[in-house]
């Protein structure tokens, strides 16, 4: 195996990927900022739901939105939850009513009305992610999606849904990082800036 070549060819993909959310996804980068703009004005809350790595990525977000991520802006905390950190709830979940639905039980007990659940999957057919928003709906939740090129079963199922033009899970959980810095640090911006 050529190392070199593998990291340049990586690379270049993730180079190339970011050009194409550019031109694929600003739109609807945007909407979501607003959406979460609108929801915090409005004194609610954001829960954030995904796995594996994603599940890393609504640590990173809810993190981001509560402490700050630009360190010029001085602002209070942003309530945002991860729906991914508990693991007696976790594992309870799933040892009591199946890990399908330990997201959807946990929106139950914490969603409200108004408030917005941020979804990531990269395939966007995760059957917990799927209950998740389902069970948001229900609870007259916003829904914004994070997803691949496809949007998966998601599809038709947000507010806004940003698909990342790639089929590569690696380079779609980078898509996914850059949006959400971006995403996190305009809401601040609109929220304490304007």
């Amino acid at each position: 195996m050529d190392k070199s070549k593998f990291i340049r060819e990586s690379l270049n993909e993730s180079a190339n990927l970011k050009r194409q959310i550019i031109e694929n996804c600003e739109h609807d980068i945007m909407r979501a900022v607003d959406l979460i703009v609108s929801v915090y004005k409005n004194n609610k809350k954001l829960l954030l739901v995904g796995n594996g790595g994603s599940a890393a990525d609504c640590q990173h977000i809810a993190t981001e939105l509560m402490i700050r991520l630009n360190h010029h802006i001085k602002r209070p905390a942003l309530p945002a939850i991860a729906l991914t950190t508990d693991t007696s709830n976790l594992t309870a979940g799933g040892n009591d009513i199946g890990y399908e639905n330990v997201f959807a039980r946990n929106v139950e007990g914490l969603g409200s009305e108004g408030d917005v659940l941020w979804a990531i999957s990269t395939s966007g057919n995760s059957l917990n992610i799927i209950k998740a928003i389902e069970m948001a709906r229900s609870k007259k939740m916003f829904v914004i999606g994070l997803t691949g090129s496809t949007g998966g079963k998601m599809l038709n199922m947000c507010d806004v849904l940003i698909k990342v033009p790639s089929e590569n899970t690696q380079r779609i959980q980078e898509g996914h990082l850059v949006i959400e810095h971006i995403i996190c640090e305009l809401v601040e911006l609109e929220l304490y800036c304007n």
